[in-house]
């Protein structure tokens, strides 16, 4: 009798364990954090004290150039979370940045979205100025942008999505060989 109240016991402790953790999944998903986070969800930018959300990417799975993008992105102190999504435009288009400035993926960083290969520099200035915005977008895949290396970069834009769906530019970069 006693072998037979131990199982129950353990078996009882476990299914309580395991519905308590289930319960507080659906009933507490804001407290939950990212993977491999600590204590805040943000992390402070390398000496200059500015506090970085941590960046959501949606991405497709099979996307290479976006897991360089991200590696970029932890270069310079943000910490990443990447999301496999199966319809990309349809990610961006829930997430509230406009089809016409698409590219391979969509991040959330803070309260702005952030579309294909913006540099970290582009995203700390826009996380410090915080302008009435939707965010950044660098449209296409540059040849040269962050995590699109190549030996035959070309100069681009960092575009500042405005909330009325308008773009103007928020940085220039030359092209710069690897």
């Amino acid at each position: 009798m006693k072998t037979i109240m131990k199982i129950y016991f353990r078996k009882h402790i476990l299914l309580h364990g395991l519905v308590l953790c289930a319960a507080l999944g659906v009933a507490l998903p804001g407290m939950a954090q990212p993977q491999g986070s600590g204590p805040s969800p943000f992390a402070t930018s390398g000496g200059s004290g500015q506090a970085l959300p941590v960046v959501e990417v949606y991405k497709s799975a099979q996307c290479g150039c976006c897991k360089l993008w991200a590696e970029h992105l932890q270069k310079n102190g943000f910490e990443v979370i990447l999301h496999n999504v199966d319809d990309v435009p349809a990610a961006r288009k829930k997430l509230g940045m406009p089809n016409k400035f698409g590219s391979c993926h969509t991040a959330k960083a803070g309260q702005y979205l952030v579309e294909g290969h913006v540099p970290a520099a582009d995203i700390k200035r826009l996380l410090k100025e915080r302008p009435k915005a939707i965010g950044l977008a660098v449209p296409a895949m540059p040849p040269g942008s962050p995590g699109m290396e190549s030996d035959h970069p070309v100069p681009y834009e960092t575009l500042l999505v405005g909330m009325d769906g308008k773009a103007k530019v928020f940085a220039r970069h030359a092209a710069t060989a690897k």
